[in-house]
């Protein structure tokens, strides 16, 4: 297992050197240090003075990939690639616009998009899942079909029309809890139960049609008909049998979001003013804060690759048939 799992960290460098040169091309060979300027600065009624200044104050005035004149190591380390992207292979993110070190902010603004993202996963996986083996229980009955039918009515409906809706009638026609905001301690709980309602509730037509698919596919298969052979009831069946094969599909969609988890959900934190990640992005593309825009798409390939490594080892957890050399 351990082996497993350092052969695919090594797999993991190259994919992360891609990823970053492919971001360094966009925001800086693409997308030039002037062009960055003109874009902060305003198109119109702007000097080359001021681009020159704007560069040198954030370390744009640099060669890109090779510094020649600069001499010996330098030549590598005074230049963009190495100080705005290489850097960040070792935690090291540099600075946002307004100053203020975007490592720090995204330590800090981790723990309220957790506080939406975990809650709503988890709330979310046991209803879904709850919901599909219903389904799948009372299969080819009046409760599957308009059971199914609401999950197709659910999965046509835009989240934004969860989220208004959701603003306007709970908080703001009933005035159950506040319509927008974050509190600290305690205080962040009637914030946070609206966001985390909402989430789970636009996420169940998608998921519990997905996971009722798999069950069902299950149902049919030999050992299931064994199993009903040998006397064991439906209910049996279904979660000592059914439920433990179809966690295998089901793990290859769930276990590679968890990481994700972490960056926080941009709708959600935006409309409801919850200063996680999620918000944190969606302000730095409106500010142009390309610096932010760099760290977050970074630190996302990184935590996609965690949980691709995470679904293989569960795999093991559920399948004694799968062993990694």
């Amino acid at each position: 297992m351990l082996a497993y799992i350092l052969r695919r960290l090594l797999y993991a460098i190259p994919i992360l050197i891609g990823v970053n040169l492919i971001t360094f091309a966009l925001f800086f060979v693409v997308n030039t240090p002037d062009d960055m300027a003109r874009m902060q600065l305003g198109v119109k009624r702007v000097t080359p003075e001021a681009i020159e200044k704007w560069k040198a104050e954030r370390g744009y005035d640099k060669p890109l990939f090779w510094n020649g004149p600069a001499g010996g190591s330098e030549t590598l380390t005074k230049t963009i690639f190495f100080e705005k992207s290489a850097r960040m292979f070792a935690g090291d993110f540099g600075r946002a616009e307004d100053g203020r070190d975007i490592g720090g902010e995204i330590v800090s603004r981790m723990g309220p998009s957790l506080a939406i993202a975990l809650p709503t996963f988890v709330l979310g996986l046991f209803v879904t899942v709850s919901f599909a083996l219903l389904l799948a229980f009372f299969r080819a009955t009046a409760l599957d079909f308009w059971g199914v039918v609401l999950c197709v009515a659910m999965m046509s409906i835009s989240g934004l029309f969860y989220i208004i809706g959701g603003q306007f009638l709970i908080s703001k026609i009933f005035r159950l809890v506040p319509i927008s905001g974050y509190g600290g301690g305690l205080d962040a709980a009637r914030f946070l139960i609206l966001p985390v309602l909402i989430g789970v509730i636009s996420g169940i037509g998608s998921s519990t049609r997905w996971y009722r698919t798999i069950f069902l596919e299950e149902i049919g298969k030999d050992y299931v008909r064994t199993a009903r052979a040998k006397g064991l009831s439906e209910t049996a069946v279904l979660f000592g049998h059914v439920l433990r094969n179809a966690m295998i599909p089901i793990l290859t969609g769930v276990v590679v979001v968890i990481p994700l988890l972490f960056m926080g959900s941009l709708l959600t934190e935006s409309f409801f003013g919850i200063p996680g990640l999620g918000s944190y992005t969606i302000d730095a593309i409106n500010a142009q804060d390309f610096a932010v825009v760099r760290a977050m798409v970074f630190i996302g390939s990184v935590l996609y690759i965690v949980g691709l490594i995470l679904t293989d080892i569960s795999y093991t957890l559920v399948d004694p048939r799968i062993r990694f050399e």
